[in-house]
């Protein structure tokens, strides 16, 4: 069977809920679909870890926010970014998890009241490639997945990272303690989130 063809009006009348953040974050991003899909890459030490951590804490105001931290578990500069971005203020919203297979992410996923943001970092080192990502996606399309990525010479790190880039709404990169908005939904022309003031200086050469 064939699947279904669009008409214009059809697609007029589709209604999306809107993330109804404040400037800081609709100046660079706009405002996107609460179930937007996300890709946000980053070379090593460019603030990269930091910015998804504040975009957690943010997307707390909205739904529960999943954070699989595959990449570094819950090590001392997690525990460390945790404390001084206070994500203690969203300790009911926000959880982590560790080494979830693809079958027990949907499992957990599966129960009630369970989040709304799922943040996946990194991506390469998840225990799955593009098609199961494409599979969690489609399989949850209500909800809101953040995928994090590794980088090589300033582009996603593999075949896979490239295409799933290609497919997500919300295309960041974080460059020197500033996130770029890439994707569809972009904000105000030439604007970016500062993930951390001092550092845009240092790496500016200005102090």
């Amino acid at each position: 069977m064939s699947k279904r063809a669009y008409s214009v009006r059809d697609i007029e009348a589709k209604k999306w809920v809107t993330l109804p953040w404040g400037e800081k974050w609709s100046s660079p991003f706009g405002y996107p679909a609460d179930n937007a899909r996300w890709f946000i890459s980053g070379a090593s030490a460019s603030g990269k870890s930091s910015f998804v951590m504040q975009l957690a804490k943010e997307l707390c105001n909205y739904g529960r926010v999943l954070y699989m931290s595959y990449e570094e578990g819950v090590n001392q500069s997690f525990q460390r970014r945790l404390g001084y971005l206070h994500m203690d203020e969203v300790q009911g919203r926000f959880r982590v998890a560790m080494g979830d297979t693809w079958e027990e992410l949907v499992a957990r996923l599966k129960k009630p009241k369970s989040a709304k943001f799922i943040i996946i970092d990194s991506f390469q080192v998840a225990p799955w490639d593009y098609p199961e990502a494409v599979k969690l996606m489609e399989t949850f399309p209500k909800r809101c997945f953040i995928w994090i990525s590794q980088e090589k010479k300033s582009q996603p790190l593999g075949g896979g990272a490239v295409r799933l880039k290609y497919i997500c709404d919300m295309k960041v990169r974080v460059v020197g303690y500033k996130a770029y908005c890439q994707g569809r939904s972009i904000g105000e022309a030439g604007s970016y989130f500062t993930v951390w003031e001092e550092g845009i200086l240092k790496t500016s050469n200005q102090i």
